[in-house]
């Protein structure tokens, strides 16, 4: 980006900065182009947005304001339209719509629907409000009722997805996206399809996909919480994970064996790709990484990403890595 007073290329910098939402101050890593010759800082739309959406981010994960896809998440799981969830929680006729769009909810009412999550509490909603239409609330509670009914069918279920994507809340180790398996399952699908996916390999690509999206945008793609360990970045409890897609036949694995080890090459299974699960910008980052590591060799791709800071600074705690590495990436 050219300086708008002297004509001049500008410099890209990144610094901590205090920037405030709400009467509440947040650090951030402020991104801006310096005019070096006079020392003016410029934001371009890209990196406004992205400097906002960090405040955002911290102003969410401090006061549990719920993120837009929670909040559509939430209301789809109950099968009612917006204006409706507006009306059983007593909001203006637009306004959970436009929290959907990414309005912040006011304290009040972010509590309202962290609460309404909870199918329990819903249904006592429901059953209060008395402005609601009779057969609407009867439709509903039975959709509830059996909502309830198959949490308690598959609680072991939902006890091993926890195990593999720990708790649901959205924060700086999950790149403020709630974790989604079938998001990562197809980043997976979509790096098999393209690419020799030994693994190893691969989860470097996921890795780089989803830091290099927070890096640009202030979110992650998939929400899955990653690890350092000694070959690299990987995602948190992947070989558990792996084998939970083989086990669902999204994937499947052919072994090689090599005279160090043995190779894991993961395939597609009958599962294609399913590009509707994603953003358009989400799809260009897993794409600009395709490109960038298309031809790189596995044992290459792990030397690569043992010069990220990312790696360097939990290897040997083997910690989870926070997000905002993603702004520290060397490769990407």
């Amino acid at each position: 980006m050219k300086s708008p007073i002297t004509g001049k290329e500008m410099q890209v910098v990144k610094e901590l900065r205090k920037s405030s939402f709400r009467k509440e101050e947040f650090e951030i890593v402020f991104h801006a182009y310096k005019c070096m010759d006079t020392g003016e800082f410029f934001e371009d739309d890209l990196f406004s947005q992205l400097n906002y959406n960090q405040v955002l981010n911290k102003y969410r994960e401090k006061n549990s304001i719920p993120f837009p896809e929670q909040i559509i998440e939430i209301r789809e799981k109950y099968g009612v339209s917006a204006s409706k969830m507006s009306e059983i929680l007593g909001f203006g006729i637009n306004t959970y719509r436009q929290y959907e769009a990414g309005e912040v909810p006011s304290a009040s009412n972010a509590m309202l629907i962290n609460l309404i999550s909870d199918p329990h509490e819903f249904k006592k909603a429901i059953e209060k409000n008395k402005n609601l239409n009779n057969s609407f609330k009867i439709k509903t509670i039975k959709r509830i009722d059996k909502i309830l009914e198959n949490a308690r069918d598959n609680k072991q279920i939902r006890y091993f997805q926890l195990y593999l994507t720990g708790d649901c809340v959205a924060d700086s180790f999950t790149g403020y996206k709630t974790p989604n398996i079938e998001k990562l399952a197809n980043m997976i699908v979509f790096y098999a399809e393209k690419t020799q996916a030994w693994k190893t390999k691969l989860n470097k690509l996921l890795f780089y996909a989803d830091f290099a999206m927070f890096k640009t945008y202030g979110q992650s793609i998939s929400g899955f919480r990653y690890a350092a360990i000694d070959l690299g970045p990987v995602p948190n409890n992947f070989n558990v994970l792996y084998g939970y897609l083989i086990n669902k036949n999204k994937l499947r694995v052919e072994y090689s064996y090599f005279t160090n080890g043995i190779g894991e090459l993961i395939k597609k299974s009958q599962t294609d790709f399913q590009p509707e699960l994603f953003k358009q910008e989400e799809i260009n980052t897993m794409n600009m990484v395709l490109e960038k590591f298309k031809e790189t060799t596995t044992q290459d791709i792990i030397e690569i990403s043992h010069t990220e800071n990312a790696w360097k600074d939990n290897v040997d705690s083997k910690s989870l890595i926070n997000y905002k590495y993603g702004f520290d990436l060397k490769a990407i």
